[in-house]
């Protein structure tokens, strides 16, 4: 017999006064709470109540029982119904996290919205290009944009973003413009974290090559900067380029080898009870970011001609 079950039983006796009413209030069945408080007597090696056919009065020791017990049942009830309201409820605080420009164009704006709609929920926004132990910082829900193997996280695929090269009208005038990934050898390549290669797609399959320069940083941001600022050309995904797009003075190049989009997944830590306030966030992400961004197409803003 489970110790939960007998000491619910044996607490349901004492407060309704007979073995019928507790079986009335717990849901179970009469023979059922006499058996657990059996066991719980036999158990314990003592008798907790006298039984007459009028009344159930507690013993002594059912007495000293009772009472060192019954706070013990409270708070667990007590556990039970704030761990429940924390399920059912859209509330508390939620660490997210995300690539730095990435976050800044994409998820920022989307915010708002999410608080609207959850006025209980608090949002902590981790941007970053560093990849996060979600578990080690307590992330919630990480946005990636890279192939996932984790076998202790849940991954959600929302939509696909492409690959591309991109540098300033400036630079181009001064350098030439590559035609084809070899020619960038030739060429100012930014670098990215450990990106010394960048890969295409070509008629007979993938392939890198290998590329250098003289700026490199493990920020998106300064690479960005630097193709702004005309130093040298970048690789990106494409989402994270969208509000240079909107200087004509930002363009792509090597697009005719660009064709294999990159996953943008929602990412939460594996276990057995997701909180209410995780599985609402994913899914107006998933929808709202979907409609943002379909498959390496930009839908906000517009890119320029």
């Amino acid at each position: 017999m489970d110790r939960f079950q007998e000491l619910t039983a044996f607490i349901a006796v004492v407060e309704t006064g007979g073995f019928s009413a507790a079986a009335r209030k717990t849901g179970d069945s009469q023979s059922g709470i006499s058996k657990a408080v059996n066991a719980l007597e036999k158990r314990l090696g003592v008798a907790l109540l006298h039984r007459s056919t009028r009344k159930v009065t507690l013993t002594e020791q059912g007495q000293k029982y009772y009472e060192r017990t019954k706070p013990l049942l409270d708070e667990i009830q007590v556990a039970d119904g704030e761990l429940t309201s924390s399920v059912q409820t859209v509330s508390g605080l939620m660490r997210i996290a995300a690539p730095s420009t990435f976050g800044r164009l994409h998820v920022l704006p989307l915010i708002p919205e999410l608080l609207s709609q959850h006025p209980g929920l608090r949002i902590d926004l981790v941007l970053s290009d560093a990849l996060r132990d979600m578990i080690e910082d307590r992330i919630d829900l990480a946005i990636r944009i890279s192939q996932i193997n984790d076998p202790d996280s849940v991954v959600r695929r929302v939509t696909g973003t492409s690959l591309v090269c991109a540098g300033s009208r400036r630079y181009f005038e001064q350098h030439g413009i590559p035609e084809t990934p070899a020619d960038l050898a030739d060429h100012n390549c930014l670098i990215y974290g450990e990106m010394t290669e960048w890969p295409f797609t070509g008629p007979e399959g993938h392939f890198s090559v290998p590329v250098r320069g003289n700026l490199s940083s493990n920020s998106v941001e300064t690479i960005l900067a630097g193709v702004v600022a005309g130093v040298g050309i970048g690789l990106f995904h494409r989402a994270s380029l969208v509000g240079e797009f909107q200087y004509s003075d930002v363009i792509t190049v090597l697009d005719e080898f660009m064709h294999e989009p990159r996953d943008i997944s929602l990412v939460w830590p594996k276990r057995r009870f997701v909180p209410t306030r995780v599985r609402r966030a994913t899914d107006f992400l998933a929808s709202a970011l979907s409609k943002r961004i379909q498959d390496g197409k930009i839908n906000y803003p517009p890119l320029a001609p």
